[in-house]
């Protein structure tokens, strides 16, 4: 690789660094390759290093490179679309292959949700909370609290499933064999809690998109979801027939 000097541009050197790079990555680089090392890269572009370390923390912001712990700085993969539209029409767990089970424990939900449930929230009353995560490139991009109160799988028993990533499962399909009458949900930039953070292999704080899903049946919310998603690796899409898209 020959070095690419920068012309005299108006813009911050760093930000059109950023371009200069970005285009590098589209041509140069395939999706998970490992940076050279940052004296490496500023020969290059013929740049300061500090110049350089501003400009690859644009690009991970922007989502086109992820630092990650003991390997380094790689190429990220395109961002995975979330599709937050309501014209989905389907439980959780639904042909959705993307999403891993992991464990499954009767807790009381939090006060939010527990009003989203119709539940009082000073009862303490347990529902089936199911933790699930989605995987894209063997990376989890997205960690997921399911709320599924007692009455919405009675039949549950704990036979069927005594625990962890199978009682998950058991939850989601008794959940399925409800009619789903429809569902609404509600789209927030947030900041990583540490539980989530480390799933999700981001510092505490990080931004995340948060999601939360409402899930109706027998005219009665039968479970409420609230997922995280990495928001360095995730876009938002609106569905069809009219609804509003975001892409970056």
């Amino acid at each position: 690789m020959g070095t690419t000097q920068l012309e005299s541009v108006p813009e911050p050197k760093y930000w059109h660094l950023k371009t200069v790079i970005g285009e590098a990555l589209d041509t140069d680089f395939s999706v998970g390759e490992i940076l050279p090392n940052e004296r490496e890269l500023a020969a290059r572009f013929g740049v300061a290093r500090a110049t350089l370390r501003q400009a690859l923390e644009q690009l991970e912001l922007e989502g086109r490179l992820q630092r990650r712990r003991g390997v380094g700085t790689t190429v990220a993969p395109p961002r995975m679309g979330v599709d937050v539209s309501t014209a989905q029409h389907q439980w959780p767990g639904a042909g959705e292959e993307a999403w891993q089970p992991v464990d499954c424990a009767l807790a009381a939900p939090p006060v939010a949700v527990a009003r989203l449930l119709d539940l009082d929230p000073g009862a303490d009353e347990p529902v089936h909370t199911v933790r699930r995560l989605r995987m894209t490139h063997g990376q989890a991009v997205a960690a997921e609290q399911l709320y599924v109160p007692t009455g919405s799988v009675p039949d549950l028993t704990a036979i069927d499933a005594p625990s962890g990533a199978a009682r998950a499962r058991s939850v989601l399909r008794a959940l399925q064999r409800l009619t789903l009458e429809g569902q609404d949900r509600a789209v927030e930039l947030g900041s990583a809690r540490a539980d989530d953070a480390k799933q999700l292999d981001r510092l505490p704080g990080a931004p995340v998109l948060v999601v939360t899903t409402r899930y109706l049946s027998d005219g009665r919310t039968a479970a409420v979801s609230v997922a995280t998603y990495r928001a360095d690796t995730c876009r938002l899409t609106f569905g069809d027939a009219g609804d509003f898209g975001i892409a970056s």
